[in-house]
């Protein structure tokens, strides 16, 4: 069991360091863009969150298909289950942050003076 978890972690490990690293070589697209210049941009803030948003809810699904199939007596795997359930949760934790972090900021960008 120490085993499983041991793999699931360094996977998770893994995963992250790879985002990180494609979010380190993603280039941010120039200013001029909002000035009427036609580049398209390369990094998209809103495609990024769709993308976190699609994840948790794959996540969310899987385990929902775990916790059905134990229910229904098709798996045995209840600890494979109840990892999955708690992974999904976690991730809604996350995203609900990340969410209300951004927030935050945009109302402090509405409150600045001009």
């Amino acid at each position: 069991m120490s085993n499983t978890i041991s793999t699931l972690i360094q996977a998770d490990l893994a995963s992250l360091t790879n985002a990180a690293d494609q979010l380190a070589q993603a280039t941010i697209a120039p200013a001029a863009q909002f000035a009427g210049g036609h580049a398209q941009p390369t990094f998209s803030f809103a495609q990024t969150m769709h993308d976190a948003v699609g994840k948790v809810n794959d996540d969310d699904r899987l385990a929902a298909q775990r916790m059905s199939d134990v229910d229904a007596g098709k798996s045995d795997d209840l600890v494979g289950a109840m990892l999955a359930s708690q992974e999904a949760s976690l991730s809604f934790s996350m995203l609900m942050q990340v969410r209300n972090k951004v927030m935050g900021a945009v109302d402090e960008l509405i409150k600045l003076p001009l």
